[in-house]
């Protein structure tokens, strides 16, 4: 069976999923070495060895994710462990985190930051769709079978946001929804989500004001004021909160078509701030020009719509709503950041998954990925074995048959 699964890898996943880690690791690299001497004071590779750590251990949590059976996760024992930790977390955070650009989101550990923040999309992901896919028999049910869970989430999103984070917060809560839509759910309960999601909302903000003024004031803070103000006419505010937004547009206008070659950015030169994070697509765009941000595109676009479809052939419903959640993620990540240093959407601090610098956003995207290639191998395997089996099996062999139909019920309940 071993031997089956592995010749059921998705390889052409896992390989985009490498380019675009190795891809990243570059780009940190380029982008990053001015500012690490300049700001930092440290050596031109400061941010590239750590990337490339990042993206190590990243391609061992993948492996170890792809290997374990997916459904295990859905195992009392093994979901109490992952829901409990997240939340001890995201509360430890609140207790020992250390605050950096003004938000208490990292637990400084030695030789790593840890943001749990970027775990609980992980987290919620599997608990929802675990306890949704055991809910299947009264998944309409609103008191008992919808509303359960979406306490957990709100819970989630109420302690990111209170750190404050709310760019996160509303990104945990979209993938919430997105696991909830792929959840079976009837039209009826979805309108009903979504006359509460407003409620939800003010319920947040009426809390945070109760428990904390200053956090409230975050909200509105000139720092974020002066943000959407920058949104809606970068150039009139160039001097202050408009000029990261400025040095994108002049980055993506000096790459052109072509590039100005790997390494030749002039925003990275202390005109565009920290260009190794969530801005990254502009270097990019500077330096590759048209070809290095399609490369970028097509590698995210493939993921995302590779695992809606895996999620979409899987016929265990547990693995069809990890595979859409995370694929969610990935989407939903992608479409803020490049909305951000596009001009699209106001500037929310999101990383480019794979690629900007971060290390528990890469480790976690690696994690997530393992886990979509785990179920991709149990619905290729399912899909390319047991559909040939079943079809050779003669008649007399019926009883055999039937048995290879349970192992597979077991093996996807």
């Amino acid at each position: 069976m071993l031997k089956r699964m592995f010749r059921s890898y998705d390889y052409s996943l896992m390989a985009v999923y490498i380019l675009l880690g190795v891809f990243g690791v570059v780009m940190v690299y380029s982008a990053g070495m001015v500012y690490a001497v300049e700001i930092l004071d440290q050596s031109p590779d400061f941010f590239y060895m750590k990337q490339l750590r990042n993206l190590i251990i990243g391609v061992i949590g993948f492996t170890v994710m792809a290997l374990i059976p997916y459904k295990l996760y859905k195992e009392g024992m093994m979901l109490k462990i992952i829901f409990g930790l997240m939340f001890v977390l995201l509360i430890a955070v609140h207790i020992f985190g250390s605050e950096v650009n003004n938000a208490q989101s990292w637990i400084m550990l030695p030789g790593f930051q840890l943001q749990p923040a970027e775990f609980a999309k992980l987290g919620m992901i599997v608990y929802l769709s675990a306890v949704y896919a055991k809910k299947q028999s009264y998944i309409d049910e609103f008191n008992k079978g919808v509303m359960p869970p979406i306490v957990m989430l709100i819970a989630a999103c109420f302690l990111v946001a209170a750190e404050p984070d709310f760019g996160t917060a509303a990104i945990i809560f979209a993938i919430g929804m997105s696991v909830i839509i792929a959840s079976g759910m009837k039209v009826k309960s979805m309108l009903k989500l979504a006359g509460l999601a407003g409620g939800v909302i003010a319920v947040i903000a009426g809390l945070l004001f109760l428990i904390s003024r200053n956090t409230f004031s975050n909200i509105f803070s000139e720092e974020r004021l002066g943000r959407i103000a920058a949104y809606q006419d970068p150039f009139a505010h160039i001097s202050d909160n408009g000029w990261q937004l400025v040095g994108s547009y002049y980055a993506i206008g000096n790459g052109g078509l072509w590039g100005s070659g790997l390494g030749q950015s002039i925003q990275k030169l202390g005109f565009l701030p920290e260009p190794h994070t969530d801005f990254i697509m502009a270097i990019i765009a500077e330096e590759l020009g048209i070809f290095g941000v399609g490369f970028v595109l097509l590698g995210l676009a493939y993921i995302v719509l590779k695992g809606i479809r895996i999620g979409l052939r899987c016929r265990n419903q547990f693995g069809k709503m990890l595979a859409i959640g995370i694929s969610s993620m990935i989407g939903i990540q992608t479409f803020i950041n490049l909305g951000g240093m596009s001009g699209l959407i106001p500037i929310t601090g999101v990383p480019l998954p794979f690629i900007s610098y971060g290390g528990s956003s890469l480790i976690l995207l690696s994690l997530s990925m393992g886990l979509l290639m785990n179920v991709a191998m149990f619905v290729r395997y399912e899909e390319k074995y047991f559909a040939k089996e079943k079809q050779s099996v003669p008649v007399k062999n019926s009883k055999a048959s039937s048995m290879n139909e349970k192992n597979t019920a077991r093996l996807y309940r």
